[in-house]
C-alpha cells in the first residue's frame, strides 16, 4: 500500500464512518500514515488537509485475550479528559469490525514530542531533561489523585487481589506466546508470587507509564498528553511507579529498540523519582523493589509477545528484529532487583 494508505487503515471506510457519525468533521480527502514507535497497538495520523486526528487499532495479526481493548482505552481517556490529567480529546469509538477489520477509536491530534531515546533528549540539555522527567512524576501523582468514582470509573477494574491477578494474567500471556526457552522467567514469576506486598488504596493506573508515552511541548516542556491507555485499570498505583523506575534504569544498550531515555544527560536517578513520588503522593514506597521487578517481568512478557508476532510475520514497522534479544536482559534485571531488594 502507498504511504498515504498504510496497512490496517482503509481511509474510504473511515471517511464513510466519520461522515455518518460526525457530519461535517472531515472537509477534504483523507490521508494517513503509520506513527512509528508503537510496538503493540497500531497508531495512525490522519488528515483531511486542514485538521488532523489519530486512529488507534489493534495489531494486524496475533491478538491475545484481554489485550488491545479499544473500548477500554477510549473509555478511560473520555473519563479523564475533563480532569487535570492531560489526555487527547476523544472523537469516536467504532466497534464494528467491518470498517477496519477490528475495533478502533479516533481522537484529536496533539502537538508534542514522545522522547524515546537519549539522542532525542540530548538537544534539551541536562536541565530541561531533568525538569521534563520530574514533571512526568508529578503528572503520575496527579493521575493517582483522581477519584475513580467521581470520574465515572468506579467499575473500571477489580482492585481486590489486583497484584495476584496481574501475575497470573502475565503468566497466561507468556504461555500464549511461548515458543522458545527463556531461562529464569519462571523463577522470576514464582519469586514475585511468594513476596506479594500489601497494596495501598486503589487508583486509576496507566499500566505503561513512561516518557515516550507522553507528548511534551511548549516553551516550558509541559506534558500535553498522556497516551497509550490500553493497559489502564483500577489497581495498585505503585505498579505505575515501578514501571517508571524500571524505565529510568539505564540498560547500557544505546541501540535498543526499547526506550533509552534513562541514559540522557540530566535524567534523574531512580531514587530521586521514588523520593519525589513519595513526597508528593504521601504513599509508602518501601516495597518499590518488588514493583520494579514486576515491571521487568511484565515487559519481558510483552516483548516476548511482540517477538512472537514478529516470527509469524505479523508486525508492522521497524526494529522488531531486535526485540527478541532484549527479553533475557529484562528477565535478568528482574531477578537482580528482587535479590538486591
Amino acid at each position: 500500500m502507498s504511504p498515504d494508505h498504510p496497512p490496517g487503515l482503509d481511509l474510504d471506510r473511515l471517511r464513510g464512518l466519520l461522515d455518518r457519525e460526525r457530519p461535517g468533521l472531515v472537509t477534504g480527502p483523507l490521508s494517513g500514515r503509520l506513527i512509528e514507535g508503537g510496538r503493540s497497538n497500531l497508531t495512525y495520523a490522519v488528515s483531511d488537509g486542514t485538521a488532523r486526528w489519530v486512529v488507534r487499532r489493534p495489531p494486524l495479526g496475533h491478538v491475545l485475550a484481554t489485550a488491545h481493548d479499544m473500548k477500554r482505552e477510549h473509555r478511560v481517556i473520555s473519563a479523564l479528559h475533563p480532569t487535570d490529567v492531560p489526555v487527547p480529546r476523544p472523537v469516536l469509538l467504532c466497534e464494528d469490525e467491518d470498517v477496519l477489520g477490528s475495533p478502533f477509536y479516533v481522537m484529536e491530534f496533539v502537538e508534542g514530542t514522545p522522547y524515546r531515546t537519549a539522542e532525542q533528549l540530548a538537544p534539551l540539555g541536562p536541565e530541561r531533561t531533568r525538569a521534563a522527567v520530574l514533571n512526568l512524576v508529578d503528572t503520575l501523582v496527579g493521575l493517582h489523585a483522581v477519584d475513580p468514582a467521581e470520574a465515572g470509573l468506579g467499575d473500571f477494574g477489580r482492585p481486590d487481589g489486583f497484584l495476584d491477578r496481574q501475575l497470573r494474567r502475565w503468566a497466561k500471556q507468556l504461555d500464549a506466546s511461548r515458543n522458545r526457552d527463556l531461562a529464569g522467567i519462571d523463577e522470576l514469576h514464582a519469586t514475585l508470587g511468594r513476596e506479594l506486598p500489601n497494596s495501598p488504596s486503589p487508583t486509576v493506573v496507566h499500566g505503561d507509564y513512561r516518557l515516550d508515552n507522553v507528548l511534551i511541548g511548549g516553551e516550558n516542556d509541559e506534558i500535553r498528553a498522556v497516551l497509550d491507555w490500553e493497559m489502564s485499570t483500577l489497581g495498585d498505583p505503585l505498579t505505575d511507579l515501578g514501571l517508571l523506575v524500571m524505565y529510568s534504569s539505564p540498560l547500557g544498550m544505546p541501540d535498543s529498540p526499547v526506550s533509552t531515555t534513562a541514559q540522557a544527560p540530566g535524567h534523574p536517578a531512580p531514587a530521586e523519582l521514588i523520593e519525589r513520588y513519595a513526597a508528593r503522593s504521601g504513599r509508602d514506597v518501601s516495597a518499590v523493589a518488588w514493583y520494579t521487578a514486576f515491571a521487568w517481568f511484565k515487559l519481558a512478557v510483552i516483548l516476548e509477545g511482540i517477538h512472537y508476532r514478529y516470527t509469524l510475520g505479523q508486525t508492522v514497522g521497524r526494529g522488531f528484529d531486535r526485540i527478541g534479544d532484549l527479553v533475557p536482559v529484562f528477565i535478568e534485571h528482574g531477578l537482580t532487583t528482587l535479590q538486591e531488594g
